[in-house]
């Protein structure tokens, strides 16, 4: 039996019109307080549920965001969805999440899902497979705000948030020459992503810095799509770096999975952290303390970015007219541990 009462009920248990109530219960300066408490107080004794679809015709909005993320089985993507989360329901918003598995296809699907159910506004954090942002572009200009967050890109003309990749990437590079490690490996995504280069940038841009040769050979990229082919890839490149007759004294990685995954197998290797090889790189792990060793890593303000990233979604549903577009890149912080000591 369906108990749930009406508008129609409390107004006439109060005996007051539906428009007054209706009034009363979204805050309107056209109601006294005497009445707005009344109401309030009556509405929530009684377990009242607004009728979301009703108010949502009403308004001619779905008050419904759709996020795109590659996965959601990892601490930065997990921070980044409670800042969004918490956004959406300070500011009554529902949100619906999707996984794009770094694949660009599922991506797409997800995204015209998405679409065709109604959203008002679309967050995306694109797949590392993704290089072509037309049909993005096309929803855009169908009328549906987008805004770009975590990872970035040049193709798209939008709102963007996401972290200072090139000075993380700067900062933990020059971490690792000033603690006396000057032969350092970069281990990084094989994606055209801006967060990628922009990492292989500040990297580079230390090394040139620290007056030190950038080594081509102690670059590796790779694929991480899967977790198979991120174990497979990852130890080649870690077998791979350690063979060289001048051989990586510090490695910098550059992605959450590719850190803690890199500690792991370069531990099942049979080295020691830091003695033969220092490691730092993104993470928001945790773990980090509890790891062997501990694990300094690139911290990353993640419900930072996923609450600015909606609230910049939330204005351009608000209004859909604006013409300047805002990239906002946050801070990042090293978190030092034993894993990148002075050796």
């Amino acid at each position: 039996m369906n108990t749930n009462i009406t508008l129609r009920d409390i107004a006439k248990a109060l005996n007051l019109s539906i428009s007054t109530v209706s009034r009363a219960l979204t805050d309107s300066y056209q109601i006294g307080d005497e009445t707005k408490q009344k109401v309030v107080a009556y509405a929530k004794e009684h377990h009242y549920i607004p009728n979301r679809m009703a108010k949502s015709l009403k308004e001619g909005k779905s008050r419904s965001i759709g996020v795109v993320v590659c996965s959601i089985d990892n601490n930065f993507v997990a921070q980044m969805l409670d800042g969004i989360d918490q956004y959406c329901t300070d500011h009554n918003y529902q949100l619906i999440i999707m996984q794009s598995k770094e694949s660009f296809e599922q991506e797409k699907a997800c995204v015209n899902l998405l679409y065709a159910g109604g959203i008002d506004g679309l967050l995306i954090s694109p797949a590392y497979q993704t290089t072509d942002f037309d049909y993005l572009i096309d929803l855009q200009k169908s009328g549906l705000p987008i805004v770009l967050f975590d990872r970035l890109s040049d193709h798209i003309n939008t709102h963007k948030v996401a972290s200072d990749n090139f000075k993380g990437a700067y900062d933990a590079t020059m971490h690792l020459i000033n603690n006396g490690y000057k032969s350092i490996a970069h281990i990084s995504s094989n994606t055209k992503l801006s967060m990628a280069t922009d990492r292989f940038e500040g990297y580079k841009k230390a090394l040139k810095d620290s007056g030190l040769t950038y080594r081509e050979e102690l670059v590796k990229f790779c694929d991480t799509s899967n977790a198979t082919s991120l174990h497979q890839n990852l130890e080649k490149a870690i077998q791979e770096l350690m063979a060289l007759k001048n051989k990586p004294t510090g490695i910098f990685t550059a992605t959450d999975q590719l850190t803690t995954k890199c500690l792991s197998l370069i531990n099942q290797l049979g080295y020691q952290i830091p003695t033969d090889v220092a490691l730092i790189g993104f993470s928001n792990t945790d773990l980090a303390d509890a790891l062997h060793p501990s694990l300094s890593t690139i911290h990353q303000p993640a419900f930072e970015i996923g609450n600015l990233a909606t609230k910049q979604l939330l204005a351009l549903i608000a209004n859909k007219e604006s013409e300047k577009y805002d990239t906002v890149l946050l801070d990042t912080t090293i978190q030092a541990r034993v894993s990148s000591q002075k050796n």
